[in-house]
């Protein structure tokens, strides 16, 4: 059975309203994708930033970590050479047991 046709009080818009109608929704959509593409560059210069930030504060870490090693070696470097100097012999003893050591370590 074929069902009725419903008529509205809406008379069926013209090609000319159609095509008008279409151009607005591709005005839009193109809208759309400028608006889209303008927050993924602010997107990506912020992740930009961020990462800059991020590597400089890495340095100037990397830097300071590097300064204090450096100064806790000056440190044992000088403790290392005042207890030559006071006991000369015992020096040399514990550096011959430590070569011998070696020497042992080594042939196995």
């Amino acid at each position: 059975m074929a069902k009725p046709v419903n008529k509205t009080a809406e008379t069926p818009k013209s090609t000319t309203e159609l095509e008008a109608d279409i151009r607005r929704l591709q005005a839009d959509i193109e809208k759309l994708t400028r608006q889209l593409a303008e927050v993924g560059e602010q997107h990506i210069g912020a992740a930009k930033r961020a990462a800059a930030e991020g590597v400089e504060q890495l340095r100037q870490k990397g830097e300071a970590a590097m300064e204090s090693l450096s100064g806790n070696a000056r440190d044992i470097e000088a403790q290392v050479i005042a207890s030559v100097r006071e006991k000369p012999m015992t020096a040399l003893a514990v550096a011959a047991g430590i070569g011998f050591l070696f020497a042992l370590l080594s042939r196995r």
